[in-house]
Order: C-alpha cells, then sequence, then structure tokens
C-alpha cells in the first residue's frame, strides 16, 4: 500500500475556542479549555483539530480581525498555554492547525496605525489605498460581504482604504513585496512553535485588481450566490476584481514553498469565489501550491443526492491532482442538522445526524467536523438582544448572522450553561442543546457521539475511504451511491437522504462479496441487486 501524508483522508475537528471549554470560568472557552478536554477530542478518532482564531484582537469578527499575528488574547490565554495544547496534543497523536487571515488585518495592527497616518510612511503602501473621485464618491463600486460599500474614508491620508469585510478589517496590498514577506514571516513564527498546518482564511481574497476596475452588475435571476441571496446587496455584482486574481497563484506557491521547508506541515485554503470549484482546482494543482482547498458548495441548504453528486463530480473533472476538503458545517453557517434537517422535518433526528457524518467521510478528500457535529446539535435560536455577531445586528431580522452556530459546545445536561462555565456565558446555551450534552450520549452506545466515535475508526480500515477515487452511480432521489476504489479494494456506498423508506436497484451489487454492517449505522438490506433503504440509512460493501 503506497504510504500517504497524514492529512490525506483525514478528519479535522474544528474548534471555536471561545465557545468549546471555559476553563477560568470567566464566560468564554480558552486554550486551557481545549487542553483539558483533549481526552474528549482524541475518542472521537480526528486526525487533527483546527483552532479558529485567538491571536490578540479587539474582537470586532471575534478574532478573525488581528491586531497582532504572534500572540495570543488574553481572552484564550498565553504562548505558554498554545506550546502545552500543541505538545498534549501531538502525545495524543492529534495534529494541531490553526487559522491564519492574511487578506487582512485589524484597523488596531500596528501595520494599519502607522499606514493611514500619511502617503510617505515605512507602511504607507502596505494597505490598499486609493483617491476620491472627482464627486468624493469611493474609487469604484465594489462592496463589503457584511454590508455596504467596501471603502471607508480616512481623514489622515484623505484617500479611501479598501475593506472587503468589516471597515475594522482593512484589506493588506499583496501587490507590495514586503507585504508578502512580511505575512509569511508571521506564517512561520508559528511552524517554528510546531504547529502541523494552516486553515487560511478567504485566501482568495489576498490579491485585488490593481486598476481597481468596477465589478459588472449580476441578473437578478443569478443573485444566488452561495452564501448570499438579495437580502444582501453583495449578490448583486460578479466579484470579478475584488478577489481571486492570477496574481494570487504565485503566492499560493511562496506559501507552499514554505511549508515544505517544515516537513509533514499542510495548507487548508478556505475559497470563496465566482466559481470556487474552479478555483479550489487551480488552488491544489501540481503539488505546488496549497494542499487542500475547501469551499462552501456543500454549506447551502440543497440537501439534494444529485446536487451533492453534481458538486464532487464537477471538482473531480477539474482537480486532477489536487486534493479537497469536504465541510457541511462550520463556524460561518446553519448547523447542518437543521440546515439540512429542516427540509425533512428532521432536525432532531439521530439516525440524520448519523448519516450526515458517515456521508461527508465517505467522499474523496479530507474532512473538517465542526464541533457538535457529534452531538447532532440544531441551530440555537438567539434572541436580538443577545447577539454578538455584527453580521446578524446589521442584517436582522432577515438574516439572523452566525451566533447561532457558534453557542457553546454542552457538557452536562444538569449543570448551569450545560457545564461550559460557571458564569454566563458570551452567547447563551439553548436547553435543547442541554439534552444532547456529552455527558448524556457518553453512556448511551446508540447516541451520535458514539456512532461518530465509531465510525472514525471504522473508516480508518478501509484505504479506499481514505484515498480512492470515486465514481458515481446513478440512482434515482433520494438515494446517493458510488464506488471508492484504492489499489485492490473497491466499496460500494450508499446513502438514503431521506425519511422514508427508499427500495434502489444498482447493477454493480450483483458482483458484491461481502456487506459491511459493523459501522453501528441504520443499513440498507441488499436482496439480490435490489437495495432496501430505511430512513437515514446507509450501505457499504465491497466489490
Amino acid at each position: 500500500m503506497t504510504e500517504q501524508m497524514w492529512w490525506r483522508g483525514a478528519v479535522i475537528y474544528q474548534i471555536y475556542p471561545r465557545s468549546f471549554y471555559d476553563a477560568n470560568q470567566d464566560g468564554i472557552g480558552d486554550i486551557p479549555g481545549i487542553i483539558e478536554k483533549l481526552d474528549y477530542i482524541a475518542s472521537l478518532g480526528v486526525d487533527a483539530i483546527w483552532v479558529s482564531p485567538f491571536f490578540k484582537s479587539p474582537m470586532k469578527d471575534f478574532g478573525y480581525d488581528i491586531s497582532d499575528y504572534r500572540d495570543i488574547d488574553p481572552l484564550f490565554g498565553c504562548l505558554a498555554d498554545f506550546d502545552e495544547l500543541i505538545a498534549k496534543a501531538h502525545e495524543k497523536g492529534i495534529k494541531i492547525m490553526i487559522d491564519q487571515v492574511l487578506s487582512h488585518t485589524s484597523d488596531q495592527h500596528a501595520w494599519f496605525l502607522e499606514s493611514r497616518e500619511d502617503k510617505t510612511n515605512d507602511k504607507a503602501d502596505w494597505y490598499v489605498w486609493a483617491d476620491a473621485k472627482e464627486d468624493g464618491t469611493p474609487p469604484n463600486n465594489w462592496l463589503s460581504i457584511f454590508g455596504g460599500v467596501a471603502w471607508t474614508w480616512e481623514p489622515r491620508r484623505q484617500q479611501y482604504y479598501l475593506h472587503n469585510f468589516l471597515t475594522s478589517q482593512p484589506d493588506l496590498n499583496f501587490h507590495n513585496p514586503e507585504v508578502q514577506k512580511a505575512v509569511l514571516d508571521n506564517v512561520e513564527f508559528w511552524l517554528k512553535r510546531g504547529v502541523d498546518g494552516f486553515r487560511l482564511d478567504a485566501v482568495n481574497f489576498c490579491f485585488h485588481d490593481a486598476q481597481l476596475r468596477d465589478n459588472p452588475s449580476k441578473p437578478k435571476e443569478l443573485r444566488t450566490s452561495i452564501g448570499f441571496d438579495e437580502k444582501n446587496p453583495y449578490a448583486y455584482q460578479y466579484h470579478y476584481f475584488n478577489n481571486t486574481q492570477d496574481e494570487n497563484l504565485g503566492f499560493m506557491e511562496d506559501i507552499r514553498a514554505l511549508l515544505d521547508k517544515y516537513p509533514g506541515t499542510v495548507a487548508l485554503g478556505e475559497i470563496s469565489s465566482e466559481d470556487s470549484l474552479k478555483t479550489m482546482a487551480e488552488y491544489t494543482q501540481g503539488d505546488k501550491r496549497l494542499h487542500m482547498g475547501y469551499s462552501f458548495d456543500l454549506l447551502t441548504e440543497d440537501f439534494k443526492a444529485g446536487y451533492i453528486k453534481q458538486v464532487v463530480q464537477s471538482l473531480e473533472e477539474r482537480v486532477s491532482d489536487g486534493w479537497p476538503c469536504w465541510s457541511i458545517s462550520n463556524h460561518d453557517v446553519q448547523r447542518v442538522a437543521t440546515r439540512w434537517g429542516k427540509t425533512q422535518n428532521a432536525e432532531h433526528n439521530a439516525d440524520l445526524a448519523k448519516m450526515l457524518y458517515a456521508l461527508i467521510s465517505s467522499l474523496r478528500g479530507s474532512v473538517c467536523s465542526y464541533q457538535g457535529e457529534e452531538l447532532g446539535l440544531t441551530e440555537a435560536d438567539i434572541a436580538f438582544d443577545d447577539l454578538q455577531d455584527p453580521y446578524g445586528i446589521t442584517f436582522w431580522p432577515q438574516f439572523k448572522g452566525r451566533d447561532g452556530c457558534r453557542t457553546p459546545h454542552p457538557w452536562q445536561k444538569s449543570e448551569v450553561n450545560a457545564g461550559f462555565s460557571a458564569e454566563k456565558p458570551w452567547l447563551p446555551v439553548p436547553a435543547e442543546h442541554h439534552d444532547k450534552a456529552v455527558e448524556v450520549q457518553d453512556t448511551d452506545e446508540n447516541s451520535v457521539l458514539n456512532s461518530y466515535r465509531h465510525f472514525s475508526q471504522w473508516r480508518k480500515q478501509y484505504p479506499a475511504i481514505l484515498w480512492g477515487d470515486i465514481a458515481f452511480i446513478d440512482t434515482p432521489e433520494p438515494v446517493l451511491a458510488f464506488t471508492r476504489q484504492y489499489e485492490e479494494q473497491t466499496l460500494l456506498v450508499c446513502f438514503n437522504l431521506s425519511a422514508d423508506i427508499q427500495t434502489v436497484t444498482i447493477d454493480e451489487l450483483a458482483n458484491s462479496r461481502e456487506v459491511i454492517d459493523d459501522h453501528k449505522l441504520v443499513s440498507g438490506q441488499r436482496h439480490g441487486d435490489t437495495l432496501i433503504m430505511p430512513a437515514f440509512s446507509c450501505y457499504y460493501a465491497t466489490l
């Protein structure tokens, strides 16, 4: 069997640190809290932890606005805590990946504080500055993802600065080689501390069009790009010029060259572009750019077998030697148990939650699994007075923001705040999450948690699942079927995405030699070349 890099086929468990576990009891999760729960994380059978930002920050966007890339915000601990996390995770065979937010900084970063002062200082060209038009309006029509124009006037310089996100997140000017070097130096700081890899936030936003050309308008009927609709004017444009520039490919190669100096480290890029699958393929091409990419294409509300098949096939046709990483939940979107479960009136259905993890973990690629998926957590309904997310506050009530998927992890059913913290947490713990607490599920062998644990270990027995090629089989909705093949091993994999029993005929069943039924999931039953599949069931067989 060909030796594989650890990250191929890996399950990467995303931790949103302020909501995982509060060790110092101030209402906000922290790095010592992650350390305290490492045995729990190890029990999940995952290969790595991705820790969302914990760097010094004014927290206008909860850590994605960084004011010091080389230090820990006191909310989360200190550098010694992080060093301890790496050491203890490595003792348990768990890799540590961290977020790197490269495209922009906080407006409180020392670089920006200097850059904004005038047009002649040493950092004057480190951010994207532009003069106003003759009538005083911004230099072009670019829009911010968080609403409104992407330009803010700075009276000290008498110029506008670009921010693709919040006004407090000014974009760096990657056309300046000094900026590229400084950013790579910050990345290497963490490599030297022993991290195993990076999740690169909004990595296709590093470069902008140097000519500052206007983005073309998008026809009304096409304003449905992933993550945006007509509630947000960002959907009104094709974003051809404010991100995903050709120059960025060269910078991806520079990132890879740096990581290659630290064998075994990996870069996973978050990609959101007009054609994210095409960009994923480009950014992971040729063993010289990013190791993996992931997009928002499976973070939508479209829970259909045909859609999942179309997304994966479309990437497979383009990706060649690249490697995808799939995700169905993260800290930016509604929890999958709600987002996909509501289409089947099955938001609280444990069998659905179990099947979804098996599905995402059976596709060709690696997996990003967001904390709480292993418990089948649903989206929390947060009252306006409790909202923290600036995105949600701006677009309320049409869009309630991202707080509903960021509530604290429930540990103990009967404890205050479900055992997350003795103090009032930064977001409330919904009552229904107490019933899904780790304590409750830990002792129930049929729980979502124990299914997750079992399947994580079970899939490691099958190289075809970890590393194999994928080929889809034509089946009617709502059944998704494909084969995974690696060297001499071929598996047939089927899922029923509905709450109803499905009967499907699959020619490949005639050649199956063994039914694999020890994965602790609801399983389909074979009758000749026909499968009887109960609600939210799976079927695995060797061919």
